[in-house]
């Protein structure tokens, strides 16, 4: 079977992401047109303190029109690798200072219409200093065990794929 992409139209070029319309060769013959999100590439990291608690951040999504409760996590800037951009969103969104950091897993968000990959680090932090936050930036910092989130998690209390999937690991690897 074999797919075709016979063109790519930009329909809008945004700060985070652009969207296109493919047209498609699908393996039958037939044509389709499929929407297309392209994204920068993100990083998240699950952070835990010297008192063996987790660092959340809690902020307002505007797609979901809610507050969530999600691992630090931010756009990769040009020039950035995933591990340097997994470290200064961390910093920058909860001002605690990365002591050690190792690469978790890889996450695509919504394979079906965007390529989205993040890439999860995770590891121990020290000392905690002010928040660097962005312009339109409004996060409030909240600690707590692993079992609490696990818990959170299973509840459908955190939802967010990004936390789930990095929370999940870090649970499994600390096994």
């Amino acid at each position: 079977m074999e797919y075709k992409r016979l063109s790519r139209t930009l329909v809008h070029a945004g700060q985070i992401i652009d969207v296109y319309t493919d047209q498609m060769e699908l393996p039958n013959g037939n044509t389709a047109d499929w929407d297309f999100i392209g994204h920068k590439g993100a990083a998240a990291f699950v952070a835990e303190t010297e008192t063996n608690q987790i660092v959340m951040v809690k902020q307002y999504r505007n797609a979901l029109e809610r507050y969530t409760l999600e691992i630090p996590a931010g756009g990769i800037n040009p020039g950035e690798d995933f591990q340097t951009a997994a470290v200064r969103e961390l910093t920058e969104e909860t001002g605690y200072h990365v002591k050690s950091c190792e690469h978790l897993l890889d996450v695509y968000t919504t394979v079906a219409f965007c390529n989205e990959k993040i890439g999860i680090y995770c590891g121990r932090v020290g000392e905690k200093e002010l928040q660097n936050l962005d312009e339109d930036e409004f996060v409030e910092i909240c600690t707590y065990s692993l079992e609490e989130l696990i818990q959170m998690i299973l509840e459908g209390k955190i939802q967010d794929s990004k936390t789930v999937s990095g929370l999940l690991a870090y649970h499994q690897k600390k096994k």
